[in-house]
């Protein structure tokens, strides 16, 4: 099982359509996209400077964007189904389907995660990851990751530094069983033949263009 995070920034992007249509044709049920929150988080963040609400509130709004960015992904890829239970994920898994992951219900019935903005939609893909026993986190990119060049690997503290991930994403990925990998949205031909292999080992997973991440 692979958990694939596309960044909200992809929206208006050509390789957005691109990489639905990659995942889409290879899922089988194996592939559960998690959205971010992209012009809808935007919308959120405009509303709590003009109004002054909590951060709680707001995150409870921000996860909501995501479901709508989410339902969005459907409307330009009719080929993805939605699921927020996860009852659901195991449903549309079974029934061969790609996934896209509407997260605000089973985000807000964890009191665990904090409710702020340092949590964002890459700490919330690992979160599922772990909740739902995934092998593999992939988090798409629209950000250049060119100072990595003709690497295979990068730390995690990096990529907080360089704000590639949120501050909170170590926290959810620290001691867990799945590896995480970062790829640019323009290597979609790259992931192609990883995600349709699946049960592949690291070293084969990492290459320049499809970071390694090391916890």
């Amino acid at each position: 099982m692979w958990v694939v995070k596309l960044g909200g920034s992809l929206l208006g992007s050509p390789e957005l359509p691109r990489w639905l249509e990659m995942l889409v044709k290879i899922s089988d049920g194996k592939v559960i996209i998690v959205p971010g929150g992209s012009v809808f988080a935007d919308a959120v963040r405009v509303a709590q400077q003009r109004s002054g609400v909590s951060d709680a509130m707001a995150h409870h709004l921000a996860l909501l964007a995501m479901d709508q960015f989410g339902l969005l992904l459907t409307g330009i890829n009719p080929g993805l189904v939605t699921a927020s239970s996860e009852l659901e994920l195991a449903e549309r898994g079974w029934q061969h389907r790609a996934i896209v992951w509407l997260p605000s219900k089973m985000v807000l019935a964890d009191d665990a995660i904090a409710k702020n903005w340092q949590v964002t939609s890459d700490s919330l893909s690992a979160w599922l990851a772990h909740k739902i026993g995934a092998e593999r986190l992939l988090l798409v990119k629209s950000k250049p990751l060119s100072d990595y060049a003709n690497s295979t690997s990068v730390l995690l503290q990096t990529l907080v530094q360089d704000e590639l991930v949120d501050t909170a994403f170590s926290d959810y990925c620290l001691e867990q069983r799945f590896q995480t990998y970062v790829v640019h949205k323009t290597n979609y031909a790259a992931v192609e033949p990883i995600l349709s292999k699946r049960r592949v080992d690291d070293a084969s997973v990492a290459t320049d263009h499809v970071l390694l991440v090391n916890y």
